[in-house]
């Protein structure tokens, strides 16, 4: 599998396994989540995707006692996690609204739970969550500044912002934002037209793509989009996720999937996206499929 450089010492696999649903359903003892890891390491996704907030702040934890079990997986790997998301649920049930803190105090607090949750001693890249309606961002920069000088993070980036919630957050900043990670996929195409993605392959910014199958429609709905996936799997023997991630990877924005399957036989099968020959004109027959019309 390709890698995706980051920065001068950082790169990550192609695609990413995310861990947001770590905790749901029944398979998540230490043997459960291990064979996840495994399953993404034999076929070269090294990144994994987290966030404090994951399983209502446990999934951190899960992953951490699957890292502790078997030290020798950190250094095959590349550890993402977000912070910035305070909701009334787990460790914070008590409080009253579900509200952003992009404070230093916060941040720094998050990254010391991250960093025990997961039995690690660094980051290799933290995440703000959210836009922040109410940050100072001053004071943020200079707290992942921090972080990064310290050596708890490796590099830092945003999920979710726009292009001036980015330049906002960059103006006071030491450090390079590396990455943000949206919404992206053929059931969310609005970033193709919007300037989203077009600000970031301007600045040679890879995107992390969250939710790239469209939070499972696009593996059970019935559509002339759907059926038009299900078409060019059957040229390559693949099913509809690998179509759809295919369309990510062929951008040239340079665009990283993250792929949040708690499922172990299609983790298994995450890499078949790789098998697809994605040319222009395929490109744009999934595209307007999903526009539901022609393009201007």
């Amino acid at each position: 599998m390709n890698r995706v450089s980051i920065n001068d010492t950082l790169n990550f696999s192609q695609i990413i396994y995310g861990m947001w649903r770590l905790a749901d359903g029944q398979n998540k003892d230490v043997k459960s989540v291990s064979n996840k890891i495994n399953l993404c390491l034999d076929q070269g996704i090294t990144t994994f995707d987290q966030a404090d907030i994951y399983g209502d702040y446990s999934a951190e934890s899960l992953f951490g006692l699957a890292l502790k079990e078997n030290k020798s997986l950190r250094n095959k790997i590349e550890i993402v996690t977000k912070c910035g998301i305070v909701a009334p649920c787990g460790k914070y049930a008590d409080v009253p609204v579900k509200y952003y803190d992009t404070s230093k105090d916060h941040i720094d607090a998050s990254v010391d739970a991250s960093l025990k949750n997961m039995n690690i001693d660094y980051i290799d890249m933290l995440l703000i969550h959210r836009p922040d309606p109410f940050m100072d961002h001053n004071e943020t920069g200079q707290a992942l500044d921090n972080l990064i000088k310290s050596g708890k993070i490796g590099a830092v980036g945003v999920s979710n912002f726009k292009p001036y919630d980015w330049e906002l957050l960059q103006s006071n900043m030491v450090n390079k934002l590396q990455t943000n990670q949206i919404e992206l996929s053929l059931q969310s195409i609005d970033a193709f037209s919007n300037g989203d993605i077009s600000f970031h392959q301007k600045n040679a910014t890879p995107i992390m793509a969250w939710s790239p199958l469209g939070g499972g429609k696009l593996m059970t709905e019935n559509t002339k989009l759907t059926n038009k996936m299900d078409h060019i799997g059957s040229h390559y023997n693949v099913d509809r996720s690998a179509v759809a991630i295919s369309f990510l990877l062929s951008h040239p924005a340079n665009i990283i999937p993250v792929m949040g399957t708690n499922n172990a036989d299609r983790i298994s099968r995450i890499s078949d996206a790789l098998k697809i020959k994605m040319d222009r004109v395929t490109w744009f027959e999934l595209y307007t499929a999903a526009l539901g019309r022609e393009v201007a």
